[in-house]
Order: structure tokens, then C-alpha cells, then sequence
């Protein structure tokens, strides 16, 4: 097996000592949505990544969706970002905090006093989510945004990313994938707006490219990247017959901002619809940057596709859970642990510092 994988690297003008990139993981550790101790010795036990790309992030107060999410839009919030970036740097990798608003991917139990349920249209999340006060809630029906509450969200992720700098992070990673804010204005499923904002691809798609645009400015466009995720169905996604389009679009704009890279999601190793061959090969060929590979990888399906310069960099997620050594397990074959898939989500060290 060629050791492309594990050969240094450059992510712009980064030097990374392999191409291996560990997966933006929610771990729901943030007591309080801040950045502690135990957090810095997650991130610095699997160092042995090239790349460590954090758990979603939220720029706002608004979009702390989920319990125990950590933020990035106060002082106290850098602080402790501080204490993992020096971790992580100390041990030779580099890191990247991804910027995630939840956006209806919320509830008000799990937020701080006076933030809102935004989104695009005001159409719930069908199902339930997880409060740690009242146990399992519905989704509430969100506050359809004003164009003063959109302008207002696009100026918190620039914000968010002069704070990310601050912290000592290497770059941001904007999430845009799994049906978050911005893809939740990419998504017909969610956006069924009529003005500027919906409608047209060139109107789904002006979230997405404000939001890169402002952060590109706000940091330098080598040190934005972005996540995206075509067909993808998590949190009620759901695909329409301009997809190809409407994400190709999208890639000539982050084009003319000079983006780092993109990140694309392909589920289907988890049973989501697979992302076509052709599409991910078309924003491959059409995209100036570099590419992250993510779905289910393994040592040697990661080598066969950077090989054939499928992509450049190659993520891997649910396996650093369990195996905080993972870079040196998969360089010599050796068997990985499971994951206790009950301690994905809960508080403390177990099933999180204790492999």
C-alpha cells in the first residue's frame, strides 16, 4: 500500500505532517458552551492528525442548539479555545474550529436566555431532540429571519472568525453541510422563502457565499474552509432535481473568494444517499482549492483515492473516537477499538478521554 496517506503535506501554506484529518466530531463535553480542560486533552491525545478540524462551534448565542455545545463569540469562549489550540500545536498538528450554527436544529432549554430559533422559513425539524432539563422535546416552529436577523447572523461568523484567530486556531471551517444554518438556506426543504434569499439557486446559494465572503475578509481567504454536503438527508434534508446545479454554482463563487477548501460529506457508508461519483469528480475538477474526502474510510481506500487524486486530504471521524492513537493504528494494521456509542453525547471523561 503506497504511504501517500501518511506523507507531510501543505494545506496552503500550512505544512501538515500527513493527510490525515480528523472529523468534525459533536462530543457535547462544553459545560456551560465553554472550551475546558478535558476538551484539551481530547484534541491533544488524537494530534497525531495532520489536521483536526473541532466539533461544530456556534458564532452566536443563537446557535447553541444542542446541550453543551461549545461557542466562539465571547472572551471567556476564547480563553478556552486557548488552552486547546496550545495543546494541539504542542503536540505538531494543526487545528481548525468549525463554525456551526444550528440555526431549527434547536431548542429554547438548550440556549441561553434571550436567543432565538432561527431559520430561513418557519418550518420545524420533524421529531424530537435531546434537553438536558426536560429530556426529549419537539422542535419548535423557528423564527422566520428578517433580513436585519440575516445581515446579523452573516456579521457573527466574521466575528467569530477574527475570535477563532484569537484562540489560536489555524482557520475555521464554515459548516455547511448536515442541515445547519447555511445549508438550511441552501436546502429547499427548509427554505421555501420568496425574496432575495430562496427561490432560485442564485438566491439559495447567497447565504452561503455572504457568509464565506465576510469570514474571507475578516481572516484571509487561506484560512477558510468550507463543509458541504449534496443530498444529504440528516436533520430533514432533503434533495431536488437542482442539487448538481445549485452546488456547482456554489463552488464558482467560493472560487472568486480564493477558499482554502472544501469538505464534502458523503454518508453513505451510515445508509444516506451516496453522493454520485460524477458530482463529487465535477466539484473536484471545478474547485481552485483543496478537497477533503470524508465517508467511511479506510487505510487503504483513503491511499487508492488520494492516488488517483480523487482529493488531497482524507477525514475520518467516528474511528478517532475510540482510537485517540489512530494515525499510528492505521500506519501498521493494527485493529481498531469500538466506540460505546452511549457516551457519545454525555458529559465527563468516559468514553471520551478514557480509551
Amino acid at each position: 500500500m503506497s504511504n501517500i496517506l501518511f506523507s507531510p503535506t501543505q494545506l496552503g501554506s500550512l505544512p501538515l505532517k500527513n493527510r490525515i484529518v480528523m472529523a468534525p466530531l459533536t462530543r457535547s463535553r462544553a459545560i456551560a458552551n465553554l472550551p475546558n480542560d478535558l476538551m484539551a486533552e481530547y484534541y491533544s491525545q488524537r494530534a497525531g492528525a495532520g489536521l483536526i478540524i473541532t466539533e461544530g462551534t456556534s458564532p452566536s448565542p443563537n446557535g447553541l442548539g444542542y446541550p453543551r455545545i461549545p461557542g466562539l463569540f465571547n472572551a471567556e469562549q476564547v480563553q478556552g479555545w486557548q488552552r486547546v489550540t496550545e495543546r494541539v500545536h504542542q503536540a505538531g498538528s494543526r487545528i481548525f474550529v468549525q463554525l456551526m450554527h444550528t440555526g431549527r436544529v434547536s431548542h429554547p432549554a438548550n440556549m441561553p436566555d434571550g436567543a432565538r430559533v432561527l431559520a430561513p422559513s418557519p418550518i420545524a425539524v420533524p421529531g424530537e431532540t435531546w434537553t438536558d432539563t426536560a429530556g426529549m422535546q419537539p422542535h419548535p416552529v423557528p423564527h422566520e429571519m428578517n433580513e436585519a436577523d440575516i445581515a446579523q447572523s452573516i456579521a457573527e461568523y466574521a466575528e467569530s472568525a477574527k475570535l477563532a484567530l484569537q484562540a489560536g486556531f489555524d482557520g475555521v471551517e464554515l459548516h455547511a453541510a448536515n442541515g445547519y444554518l447555511i445549508d438550511q438556506f441552501l436546502n429547499t426543504a427548509s427554505n421555501q422563502r420568496h425574496d432575495r434569499w430562496g427561490g432560485s439557486v442564485e438566491n439559495r446559494i447567497r447565504f452561503a457565499v455572504e457568509v464565506a465572503r465576510v469570514t474571507v475578509s475578516a481572516i484571509g481567504s487561506k484560512r477558510v474552509g468550507m463543509r458541504i454536503s449534496p443530498y444529504g438527508v440528516f436533520n430533514a434534508q432533503v434533495p431536488d432535481t437542482e442539487m448538481d446545479t445549485l452546488y456547482l454554482r456554489l463552488i464558482d463563487e467560493l472560487n472568486t473568494l480564493g477558499l482554502l477548501y472544501i469538505h464534502v460529506v458523503d454518508h453513505s457508508a451510515m445508509g444516506a444517499p451516496e453522493v454520485s461519483p460524477e458530482l463529487k469528480a465535477r466539484i473536484r475538477s471545478a474547485f481552485n482549492g483543496q478537497y477533503i474526502l470524508s465517508g467511511g474510510y479506510d487505510a487503504a481506500r483513503a491511499a487508492t483515492d488520494l492516488n488517483a487524486n480523487r482529493g488531497d486530504l482524507v477525514a475520518f471521524g467516528r474511528p478517532f473516537i475510540s482510537n485517540p492513537d489512530l494515525v499510528s493504528k492505521l500506519q501498521t494494521g493494527q485493529p481498531l477499538a469500538e466506540p460505546d456509542f452511549a457516551t457519545f453525547y454525555t458529559p465527563g471523561e468516559k468514553g471520551y478521554t478514557d480509551y
